[in-house]
């Protein structure tokens, strides 16, 4: 299909703006690129009852901030369902704050709260710090909901990009721990050990995500080659063994057909069908990487925020 026009419109500016790409970038200076972009294209904050910053002990023994919305003041006779969110920004850029839109929409929309987790990101914190910030706090929302009128008994996983990544892997920690979640909500999430497939050799230049900017963050975030053999960094094919997904809570997958991730987001989904898991994919024609955060220029983004919105309803009331 062909590009929306306004993404056409988008990968233009983008192009005639010149300038430099992430892996041509150091990660600090990438880190502060980000941040400026990210709310050029994105939808207005939405207003909601309250948001707050929280610290989270992890494992070893550093704390890391997790930014809780609260859509309505909260009633702990009657608790909202909840969501853990993990950003994108290939375990390298990207926080909270780049964040901070999408993830009030969730919030606002679907009448849930949601806890955004700022996970420590590589090169200072290498693979799998991430990895074990993102359960250690949907284990600690799991066992503090109810201090914040969240229902335990109805909690969510999601997050884009690298976020979905550390998503699929919580989604397996989680049913292993014997945390029951709802759903996992997957936002082009990477899933391959290497990119092989054909989307990423006809998509590696142009559509925003470049082939050279994937390698540049996986040689940020992974400690040496080895690591891709990890289930834990590519959950759908790692040399190393990926674990069975039998049991692991329904997936909802928002794959974009002019992504180099396509084609991984297609094999996820097809592989947690086969393992028996209820997945819906969503295919969206003439999208790119990064679309979730486009709402302000590109109206059928709303379309995608409302199925996402849905399934999180669904998810949460089934």
């Amino acid at each position: 299909m062909p590009l929306n026009p306004k993404i056409a419109q988008i990968l233009e500016m983008v192009a005639r703006a010149n300038r430099p790409p992430f892996h041509t970038l150091t990660p600090q200076q990438a880190r502060a690129a980000y941040a400026m972009s990210a709310p050029i294209l994105d939808i207005a904050p939405l207003p909601l009852f309250s948001v707050e910053d929280v610290q989270v002990p992890t494992r070893d023994g550093a704390t890391i901030g997790v930014r809780v919305y609260q859509p309505v003041e909260p009633n702990w006779a009657q608790p909202v369902a909840g969501l853990l969110y993990l950003h994108g920004g290939g375990f390298t850029v990207g926080s909270v704050a780049t964040h901070d839109a999408l993830c009030r929409k969730l919030a606002h929309d679907a009448g849930c709260a949601v806890v955004s987790v700022d996970y420590r990101l590589a090169p200072e914190h290498r693979f799998p710090v991430a990895v074990n910030d993102a359960f250690d706090a949907l284990q600690w929302l799991a066992r503090e909901a109810g201090t914040f009128g969240i229902d335990a008994a109805r909690l969510a996983i999601g997050g884009d990009s690298a976020g979905g990544t550390l998503a699929t892997v919580c989604a397996v920690l989680a049913r292993d721990a014997g945390i029951g979640l709802r759903l996992q909500l997957l936002i082009y999430p990477g899933t391959s050990a290497r990119q092989q497939s054909a989307s990423h050799a006809q998509l590696a230049e142009g559509y925003l995500l470049s082939g050279e900017t994937i390698q540049w963050f996986f040689a940020q975030y992974l400690r040496d080659d080895r690591d891709r053999d990890d289930w834990r960094f590519a959950p759908l094919d790692a040399a190393g063994g990926v674990p069975d997904m039998a049991g692991v809570a329904p997936a909802w997958i928002a794959a974009a057909d002019h992504d180099p991730l396509f084609d991984e987001d297609v094999a996820y989904a097809e592989k947690l069908e086969q393992q028996g898991v209820p997945v819906t994919l969503r295919r969206y024609e003439g999208m790119i990487h990064e679309f979730f955060k486009m709402g302000g220029f590109v109206p059928e983004v709303a379309d995608a925020h409302a199925e996402a919105v849905r399934a999180l309803r669904e998810g949460f009331e089934g």
